[in-house]
């Protein structure tokens, strides 16, 4: 049977508010038809924190912290805690939610999306599985998380190998569209990421941090051979068309879709009402 071919970009290293303009392009594009379902690869320049929409940004994120370490800053469209854009592969999916094969419900549809993820991390030969929180204290730490980084914790389908958390992923619902991306980490810089956010003290922070090096590993921490940015883009390209079932077409933005999406990122993406608003 021939395979569903989707459209595939790599954008390459990109400001934060151009990184996340681009993504709800591609959510409003798909939704008027415009487009076929996308997967997209990118990184970020600046190294950037982002956070969750419904983060409180002058309450949990230390902006001293954010200029010192001459950090890009933007809030995302998607939910979630805090996430360092650092040495990372950061991927996104734009696909219907009434396409044959996603299922209704969010945790379900993290599912079949992830199986590209996993099958990435197979190809780097990883060993790679689902955190499928099982107590009742691991379902409601997910309904109210205790600390502002994402990756202090797995969620609902996110991949886990030797049992900690190796990507983050967020998902938003927007116009019939289901826009997921998320973190596959490289390499990770603790003590820089937890200078970041603000805790209660500094026994709180040491503990968080403490419990961190157990919950979150990147790849290189993983691997024997050192994983590039280019090595891991081709594994994970590889595992989204095996894990999707689908044929990815390489593509670049038009000079007016390129305008579009920077329109957008001045308006929205650069400006202090949303990036502060909470």
């Amino acid at each position: 049977m021939e395979k569903e071919v989707w459209r595939f970009i790599d954008s390459g290293a990109c400001s934060p508010a151009f990184n996340m303009a681009l993504d709800e392009a591609l959510l409003d594009w798909h939704s008027e038809g415009k487009i076929p379902p996308t997967i997209r690869f990118y990184s970020w320049n600046p190294a950037t924190l982002s956070i969750g929409y419904f983060q409180k940004a002058e309450k949990e994120i230390n902006f001293s912290a954010v200029e010192k370490y001459g950090l890009g800053f933007v809030r995302r469209p998607t939910g979630g805690r805090g996430v360092l854009h650092d040495q990372e592969l950061t991927y996104s999916v734009i696909v219907s939610e009434s396409h044959p094969n996603m299922p209704k419900t969010v945790t379900e549809a993290y599912r079949v999306i992830s199986e590209g993820i996993l099958e990435g991390f197979r190809k780097l030969g990883l060993d790679a599985y689902f955190a499928i929180p099982r107590t009742e204290e691991e379902k409601q730490g997910l309904k109210d998380p205790r600390s502002s980084v994402c990756f202090d914790a797995p969620s609902w389908y996110e991949l886990v190998v030797e049992g900690r958390k190796v990507a983050g992923s967020a998902q938003t619902r927007q116009k019939g569209v289901i826009l997921q991306h998320g973190s596959i980490l490289l390499d990770i810089d603790e003590d820089k990421l937890f200078d970041l956010f603000h805790y209660p003290s500094e026994r709180v922070r040491e503990r968080m941090q403490r419990n961190f090096k157990n919950k979150a590993v990147a790849i290189n921490a993983l691997s024997s051979v050192a994983v590039t940015l280019v090595d891991a883009a081709a594994a994970f390209k590889e595992g989204f068309e095996q894990g999707l079932n689908i044929s990815l077409q390489p593509y670049e933005l038009t000079a007016e879709e390129k305008e579009i999406v920077m329109k957008l990122a001045k308006e929205k993406y650069e400006s202090p009402q949303w990036n502060h608003k909470r």
